[in-house]
């Protein structure tokens, strides 16, 4: 299940909230009480496999690895 993060404007604290992405836009109350809160855009970074090895650079028609 995804988490969002949220903002209260009342009193400041960040805080994240698990929920179905069908409850994503629905109201959210800080720890604190408040229901004044705004939920914050937050990016997800995506890599390649893990302990592929990452692209050389290098001069040359295809990044060296033919020029060997």
């Amino acid at each position: 299940m995804p988490r969002y993060d949220y903002r209260c404007r009342a009193c400041g604290s960040t805080f994240e909230l698990t929920r179905p992405m069908s409850e994503s836009g629905e109201p959210a109350t800080c720890p604190e009480g408040h229901d004044d809160t705004v939920k914050l855009l937050t990016t997800v970074a995506m890599t390649g496999k893990a302990g592929a090895p990452a692209p050389s650079g290098g001069g040359g028609c295809c990044g060296g690895g033919c020029c060997g």
